[in-house]
């Protein structure tokens, strides 16, 4: 692990992506290997899909390295922190990805289901954002560094039954946009990506057809979207879009509308 974070960066900008195996971080980091990026993808359990993920978007000619961070345990995350300080010699994009969802019915609430939540989505991010941050202060692209943290249209004014601590927690990563996008201003710009839906679970009630119907029923656009969908607008923040931060962007079909 060590030799290959070192020998990451130095041919082209790196970014992290927490969570990086699958789904909508899997499309993240082809997004931004399209981009250019050498990537770093974290996994908590998934590592033989995430070192095939690595090996994959080595492929397309960037290089990449999986990483094991269990954001629900701080010492993983120190871990992590220290790896990349030690070893990766640059770092331009950081991706906040990895994340806690599970149902918690108000009857059956627990403490510890509020704690976890709450340190996976968004105690872990706002404590690796303020250890990087003075390494993205460096980074030399057109819009310096760049931090994207997905968020959720349903902890934005649209909450659901039955998943209070995933809200709250939600809720709190994106105020950590809003207040990140301040103190790192001006070297480092700070955006989120709130879906609705642009991959259903696999497993729980939500993999249910008729649940999955019931829910497009409310998308002005009638489907949902796709894994890519999120992971380009994820790219766009990060790369181009330069003149923005402190931003949330919703990429939802329209659910937000009903």
């Amino acid at each position: 692990m060590v030799t290959e974070l070192a020998h990451l960066g130095a041919k082209r900008p790196v970014a992290i992506v927490t969570g990086g195996a699958k789904r909508v971080g899997a499309a993240t980091c082809r997004a931004l290997a399209s981009s250019g990026f050498d990537i770093v993808l974290t996994y908590r359990s998934s590592k033989d899909a995430a070192v095939e993920h690595a090996r994959k978007l080595e492929q397309s000619g960037v290089l990449a390295c999986a990483i094991p961070l269990n954001l629900n345990q701080h010492e993983s995350v120190e871990s992590f922190l220290g790896d990349t300080f030690q070893n990766l010699p640059r770092l331009d994009v950081l991706v906040h990805n990895a994340s806690q969802y599970e149902p918690t019915p108000i009857d059956s609430l627990t403490a510890e289901s509020l704690e976890s939540h709450a340190r996976v989505n968004a105690l872990a991010p706002a404590l690796i954002s303020a250890q990087l941050a003075p390494k993205l202060s460096t980074s030399d692209l057109p819009g310096g560094g760049a931090i994207v943290a997905m968020c959720d249209i349903h902890a934005m004014g649209r909450p659901r039954k039955d998943f209070l601590a995933y809200a709250i927690s939600k809720a709190a990563i994106t105020e950590m946009v809003r207040t990140l996008a301040r103190e790192l201003a001006p070297h480092v710009r700070v955006n989120g990506v709130a879906p609705g839906v642009v991959a259903f679970p696999e497993s729980g009630y939500e993999s249910d057809p008729e649940m999955q119907r019931q829910y497009l029923s409310r998308v002005p656009l009638e489907r949902s979207g796709t894994p890519e969908d999120a992971a380009e607008v994820v790219r766009w923040l990060a790369v181009d879009a330069t003149y923005i931060t402190g931003e949330i962007i919703r990429v939802d079909g329209g659910r937000w509308l009903r």
